[in-house]
Protein backbone atom coordinates (compact mmCIF):
# COMPACT_ATOMS: atom_id res chain seq x y z
CA UNK A 1 0.00 0.00 0.00
CA UNK A 2 3.06 2.26 0.47
CA UNK A 3 2.78 2.79 -3.72
CA UNK A 4 -0.65 4.05 -3.37
CA UNK A 5 -0.03 6.35 -0.62
CA UNK A 6 3.33 8.07 -0.53
CA UNK A 7 4.86 9.59 2.14
CA UNK A 8 4.04 13.53 2.91
CA UNK A 9 8.54 14.05 2.71
CA UNK A 10 8.32 12.20 -0.78
CA UNK A 11 5.43 14.79 -1.97
CA UNK A 12 7.35 17.72 -0.51
CA UNK A 13 10.31 16.97 -2.96
CA UNK A 14 7.93 15.82 -5.92
CA UNK A 15 6.09 18.99 -5.61
CA UNK A 16 9.47 21.21 -5.22
CA UNK A 17 11.05 19.09 -8.33
CA UNK A 18 7.67 19.40 -10.50
CA UNK A 19 8.35 23.47 -9.69
CA UNK A 20 11.55 23.51 -10.16
CA UNK A 21 11.20 21.34 -13.53
CA UNK A 22 7.94 23.51 -14.27
CA UNK A 23 9.69 26.91 -13.78
CA UNK A 24 12.94 25.80 -15.87
CA UNK A 25 10.34 24.31 -18.67
CA UNK A 26 8.15 27.88 -18.35
CA UNK A 27 11.11 30.25 -18.28
CA UNK A 28 13.53 28.41 -21.06
CA UNK A 29 11.71 25.74 -22.63
CA UNK A 30 7.80 26.76 -23.51
CA UNK A 31 8.63 29.77 -25.15
CA UNK A 32 11.33 28.29 -27.23
CA UNK A 33 8.28 25.70 -28.07
CA UNK A 34 6.05 27.86 -28.73
CA UNK A 35 8.41 30.11 -30.71
CA UNK A 36 9.11 27.26 -33.26
CA UNK A 37 5.89 26.37 -33.39
CA UNK A 38 4.84 29.82 -34.38
CA UNK A 39 7.64 29.66 -36.61
CA UNK A 40 6.47 26.17 -38.13
CA UNK A 41 2.86 28.03 -38.23
CA UNK A 42 4.42 30.80 -40.12
CA UNK A 43 6.13 28.81 -42.55
CA UNK A 44 3.72 26.26 -42.98
CA UNK A 45 1.89 29.36 -44.24
CA UNK A 46 3.92 30.84 -46.08
CA UNK A 47 4.49 28.05 -47.83
CA UNK A 48 0.24 27.58 -48.26
CA UNK A 49 0.36 31.16 -49.83
CA UNK A 50 3.14 30.34 -51.76
CA UNK A 51 1.36 27.32 -53.34
CA UNK A 52 -1.70 28.97 -53.46
CA UNK A 53 0.31 31.60 -55.47
CA UNK A 54 1.97 28.98 -57.75
CA UNK A 55 -0.95 27.26 -58.65
CA UNK A 56 -2.76 30.54 -59.63
CA UNK A 57 0.47 30.80 -61.60
CA UNK A 58 0.37 27.66 -63.03
CA UNK A 59 -3.49 28.20 -64.17
CA UNK A 60 -2.74 31.33 -65.57
CA UNK A 61 0.34 30.43 -67.85
CA UNK A 62 -2.22 27.26 -68.77
CA UNK A 63 -4.81 29.86 -69.72
CA UNK A 64 -1.89 31.69 -71.70
CA UNK A 65 -0.70 28.68 -72.95
CA UNK A 66 -4.17 27.84 -74.38
CA UNK A 67 -4.22 31.29 -76.09
CA UNK A 68 -1.17 30.68 -77.69
CA UNK A 69 -2.20 27.59 -79.20
CA UNK A 70 -5.63 29.27 -80.42
CA UNK A 71 -3.35 32.10 -81.92
CA UNK A 72 -1.39 29.98 -83.43
CA UNK A 73 -4.10 27.92 -84.41
CA UNK A 74 -5.51 30.90 -85.99
CA UNK A 75 -2.77 31.54 -87.67
CA UNK A 76 -1.82 28.56 -89.00
CA UNK A 77 -5.32 28.30 -90.38
CA UNK A 78 -4.84 32.04 -91.94
CA UNK A 79 -1.71 31.10 -93.62
CA UNK A 80 -2.85 27.79 -94.83
CA UNK A 81 -5.66 29.92 -96.52
CA UNK A 82 -3.80 32.06 -97.82
CA UNK A 83 -1.29 29.36 -99.15
CA UNK A 84 -4.31 27.79 -100.67
CA UNK A 85 -5.48 31.19 -102.82
CA UNK A 86 -1.93 32.18 -103.53
CA UNK A 87 -1.82 28.66 -105.32
CA UNK A 88 -5.17 29.40 -106.86
CA UNK A 89 -3.85 32.64 -108.33
CA UNK A 90 -0.59 31.00 -109.75
CA UNK A 91 -2.94 28.23 -110.79
CA UNK A 92 -5.25 30.69 -112.84
CA UNK A 93 -2.00 32.65 -113.63
CA UNK A 94 -0.78 29.97 -115.26
CA UNK A 95 -3.59 28.79 -116.86
CA UNK A 96 -3.98 32.40 -118.18
CA UNK A 97 -0.33 32.33 -119.48
CA UNK A 98 -1.14 29.09 -120.60
CA UNK A 99 -4.25 30.04 -123.28
CA UNK A 100 -2.56 33.09 -124.13
CA UNK A 101 0.68 31.48 -125.41
CA UNK A 102 -1.00 28.63 -127.22
CA UNK A 103 -3.30 31.30 -129.02
CA UNK A 104 -0.30 33.21 -129.81
CA UNK A 105 1.50 29.89 -131.16
CA UNK A 106 -2.37 29.20 -132.58
CA UNK A 107 -1.92 32.33 -134.66
CA UNK A 108 1.60 32.20 -135.54
CA UNK A 109 1.19 28.11 -136.64
CA UNK A 110 -2.13 30.09 -138.95
CA UNK A 111 0.05 32.56 -139.89
CA UNK A 112 2.80 30.23 -141.35
CA UNK A 113 0.57 28.47 -142.86
CA UNK A 114 -0.89 31.14 -144.85
CA UNK A 115 2.24 31.70 -145.82
CA UNK A 116 3.54 28.36 -146.80
CA UNK A 117 -0.29 28.14 -148.56
CA UNK A 118 0.61 31.69 -150.43
CA UNK A 119 4.42 30.10 -151.30
CA UNK A 120 2.78 27.41 -152.76
CA UNK A 121 -0.20 28.84 -154.93
CA UNK A 122 2.51 31.11 -156.28
CA UNK A 123 4.78 28.04 -157.25
CA UNK A 124 2.05 25.91 -158.63
CA UNK A 125 1.03 28.99 -160.54
CA UNK A 126 4.34 29.89 -161.47
CA UNK A 127 4.71 26.10 -162.54
CA UNK A 128 1.42 26.37 -164.43
CA UNK A 129 2.72 29.55 -166.19
CA UNK A 130 6.20 27.90 -167.47
CA UNK A 131 4.07 24.62 -168.39
CA UNK A 132 1.32 26.64 -170.14
CA UNK A 133 4.24 28.66 -171.82
CA UNK A 134 5.80 25.31 -172.54
CA UNK A 135 2.56 23.92 -173.93
CA UNK A 136 1.53 27.13 -175.67
CA UNK A 137 5.31 26.94 -177.31
CA UNK A 138 4.75 23.41 -178.67
CA UNK A 139 1.42 24.37 -179.81
CA UNK A 140 2.46 27.42 -181.98
CA UNK A 141 5.65 25.17 -183.33
CA UNK A 142 3.23 22.57 -184.70
CA UNK A 143 0.51 24.87 -186.11
CA UNK A 144 2.70 27.62 -187.75
CA UNK A 145 5.12 25.31 -189.31
CA UNK A 146 5.52 27.49 -192.44
CA UNK A 147 5.72 31.14 -192.99
CA UNK A 148 2.28 31.86 -194.11
CA UNK A 149 0.79 30.65 -190.68
CA UNK A 150 3.08 32.85 -189.04
CA UNK A 151 1.89 35.58 -190.65
CA UNK A 152 -2.08 35.21 -190.19
CA UNK A 153 -1.11 34.55 -186.83
CA UNK A 154 0.85 37.68 -185.83
CA UNK A 155 -1.81 39.87 -188.23
CA UNK A 156 -4.71 38.19 -185.79
CA UNK A 157 -3.13 38.82 -182.47
CA UNK A 158 -2.02 42.41 -183.60
CA UNK A 159 -5.62 42.83 -184.33
CA UNK A 160 -7.11 41.90 -180.63
CA UNK A 161 -4.46 44.16 -179.47
CA UNK A 162 -5.66 46.74 -181.31
CA UNK A 163 -9.09 46.58 -180.69
CA UNK A 164 -8.85 45.57 -176.89
CA UNK A 165 -7.09 49.24 -177.35
CA UNK A 166 -9.84 50.69 -178.96
CA UNK A 167 -12.62 49.67 -176.51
Amino acid sequence: MFLLTPDSGLIFWMLIAFGVVFFVLAKFGWPVITKMIDNRKQYIDESLENARKANEKLAQLQEETAQMLKQAQEQQSKILAEAVEMRNQIVEKAKTEATTEGQKLLEEAKQQIAQEKESAIRDIRREVGVLSVEIAEKVLRQNLKNDNDQMAMIDRMLDEIIDKRNI
